[in-house]
């Protein structure tokens, strides 16, 4: 597959996905309530039961979009939407003006689902991938291209970028243990090291390097964030100059060395790919932050009771304009490439997420807006999650071999795992259990 159509494939597999979205958060905002009393039920076979119920509703229709329903996507998001549309007629849209404190909370919830449905989607491609039934358009590329693997990372750096100590205006005197919450995230990552390694775990040296990994990457753009201390209604604009200056070197010769499949001994050409992208993904965050600050937590932000209409308009505003130009940048400075992180993707990165939030925020034109059990609970506990869908997702490899596995064993073996770990992360929360470190 070329390049061209590698791209066509992922901005048809990620508007496919976010059709689906559109569908999950309107009806999970029809049938739960904002005062859901479950959430801080004391009961844990009521808890247990709610999670149950939206590992139902939510979890099961997006496996089965990600594996059997792939080649029907489109017409199953089709399909969803109009069911949408008689839902919302049948509800009726809100009929009473909101107050200034209903408007920020729904604001609020928009976000927290926006990372959420970041975060579940992560868990279920990360395992789902090591079997035949999900579809290859959707496993991460080579060099060029775009598939809906290849937004992970991007995808969460950005969403924890939205809502950071930085978008919030936290002062930088109440952020000197940021550089404390780096430690733990180096230590995953030797651990994820150390334990691939031992186990002979297979591991694509192409995506990140060597020895480079996922918890690298957020250690490096930690670090970078915490050190050099940037306003953040300044950050999105010194974000993009970065993003600029590493294209340009990119171009230049970098994209050479980088995409080369030849590797010296020293520790840098050993993770060329992890290591230079940290330019790509802390431009990322940098962007996220003036974004968050200036729609959700600026100063103009909630000041008025419009401040939720105000905020879906711009979202919807920049998600078009980023789409624009990712497709004129890919098709005139250099194709997307998640290996390098370079300025299409960044800007396919923030189009495509950008665009599942302003979808999520059309949820609140349906009564009953409000967040699942099972969103709260993913909510409180994202890179913990993240972490046990990781440990979940290797004993799966070591145990079973997935290449051989049949469709309907595959299955199985998906909603297994989803299963355990929306019930492990559900527990977390009912127990008070919280690993926030990042």
């Amino acid at each position: 597959m070329d390049c061209d159509q590698n791209v066509g494939t992922g901005l048809t597999a990620s508007s496919d996905t976010v059709a689906y979205l559109f569908a999950k958060a309107q009806l999970d905002a029809s049938l739960k309530k904002s005062d859901n009393p479950v959430i801080h039920s004391k009961s844990l076979k009521r808890y247990l039961a709610a999670i149950t119920v939206d590992f139902l509703v939510i979890v099961i229709p997006t496996i089965l979009f990600f594996t059997v329903l792939a080649e029907w996507s489109c017409l199953c998001a089709v399909l969803l939407i109009f069911l949408l549309l008689l839902l919302i007629a049948a509800k009726g849209i809100h009929s009473h003006s909101p107050t200034w404190e209903t408007a920020n909370q729904s604001l609020k919830e928009n976000i927290s689902s926006f990372r959420v449905v970041v975060m579940i989607t992560t868990c279920l491609c990360i395992l789902a991938v090591d079997f035949r039934i999900f579809p290859r358009r959707y496993a991460k590329t080579e060099t060029y291209g775009t598939s809906l693997m290849d937004l992970g990372v991007g995808s969460f750096v950005l969403a924890n970028s939205l809502v950071s100590q930085q978008a919030r205006n936290v002062p930088s005197t109440k952020r000197k243990g940021a550089l404390k919450s780096v430690f733990p995230l180096i230590v995953l990552g030797l651990v994820r090291l150390i334990t691939t390694s031992g186990v002979d775990y297979q591991v694509h040296v192409g995506e990140y390097g060597v020895h480079w990994n996922f918890f690298f990457t957020l250690a490096g753009v930690s670090i970078l964030t915490t050190v050099i201390n940037i306003p953040p209604q300044y950050s999105g604009i010194i974000g993009t100059t970065i993003l600029v200056g590493y294209q340009c070197w990119l171009t230049y010769g970098l994209n050479t060395y980088l995409l080369s499949n030849q590797r010296g001994s020293d520790i840098i050409s050993q993770n060329k790919e992890g290591i230079f992208s940290i330019f790509g993904y802390w431009s990322i965050y940098l962007i996220g932050v003036q974004l968050g600050n200036s729609i959700f937590f600026g100063k103009n932000s909630t000041a008025t009771l419009r401040s939720n209409r105000r905020a879906r308009i711009i979202v919807w505003i920049l998600a078009l304009s980023f789409w624009m130009a990712t497709l004129l940048l890919d098709s005139h400075v250099e194709k997307v490439s998640r290996r390098t992180c370079n300025l299409a993707y960044v800007n396919l990165v923030l189009a495509q997420n950008l665009q599942v939030l302003a979808i999520l925020m059309l949820s609140s034109y349906v009564t009953g807006n409000g967040t699942s059990v099972l969103e709260e609970a993913f909510n409180s506990n994202l890179l913990a999650a993240f972490l046990l869908a990781n440990l979940l997702t290797g004993l799966v490899n070591l145990s079973v071999d997935t290449l051989s596995t049949s469709s309907i064993f595959a299955l199985f073996i998906l909603l297994a795992y989803a299963f355990t770990l929306s019930t492990l992360t559900g527990l977390a929360k009912f127990y008070g259990i919280r690993l926030k470190f990042w």
